[in-house]
């Protein structure tokens, strides 16, 4: 099969995040988008990320809708601090059937040749780039071995980021139509993403409809 990877931190997930995927489904002919949240991103420090219990839940319940979205945990189960080379060279000897194709933001996109393990990446998947609007096309162009493997076409910029559902959240104002109705419901319920009640989020046991996280 031909899989879409998305990365990311999914803190938390939002509608931006299904809407690029679904996108990208249709537009680069994939038979599935794996999401794949990082355990602990080696650009952020830990005690500014949610932790992974709630930011799975929240990610489960978020594409419960779409039978081809799923979450694929290689990082979570890994821990620590967590590098897309490690976890592609993961899925790849785990699943040497599928055609992969990572998926990066374009945001992201001039940063990639600095990435850990850049020319290992590069051989084993194809790149997705997902517009975000915006974002300025710098023009900047990537090594031949990267330029050979990315697609674009088709994709429509996405102007919705993860720190702007914590920023409203944050400042009091409703993130209802920003993320899916479940995923809020776990928000509120947590007490994320606001000052007075981030104190009392804990890494804890979800139940929730599909399964439970730990």
């Amino acid at each position: 099969m031909k899989i879409g990877i998305m990365g990311g931190t999914f803190d938390p997930v939002h509608l931006g995040h299904l809407l690029a995927a679904e996108q990208a489904l249709e537009a680069h002919s994939l038979d599935e988008v794996w999401f794949l949240p990082a355990y602990l991103p080696p650009h952020k420090r830990k005690h500014t990320v949610t932790p992974p219990g709630l930011r799975l839940a929240m990610l489960k319940e978020g594409i419960r809708d779409q039978p081809r979205f799923r979450v694929e945990e290689a990082e979570l189960r890994r821990g620590g601090i967590t590098y897309t080379v490690d976890s592609v060279r993961e899925l790849c000897r785990t699943y040497p059937q599928h055609d992969f194709h990572y998926m990066i933001g374009s945001d992201a996109r001039a940063s990639l040749p600095g990435w850990r393990g850049i020319e290992e990446i590069a051989a084993r998947v194809g790149f997705i780039e997902l517009k975000r609007q915006g974002c300025p096309d710098t023009g900047r162009a990537l090594p031949e071995f990267i330029a050979d493997k990315m697609r674009s076409a088709g994709m429509t910029p996405v102007g919705l980021s993860s720190a702007d559902v914590r920023a409203r959240r944050d400042a009091g104002l409703s993130i209802r139509y920003l993320v899916p109705e479940r995923v809020l419901r776990i928000i509120e319920s947590s007490g994320l993403y606001r000052p007075d009640e981030q104190a009392e989020v804990r890494n804890v046991s979800i139940s929730i409809t599909g399964g439970t996280d730990s």
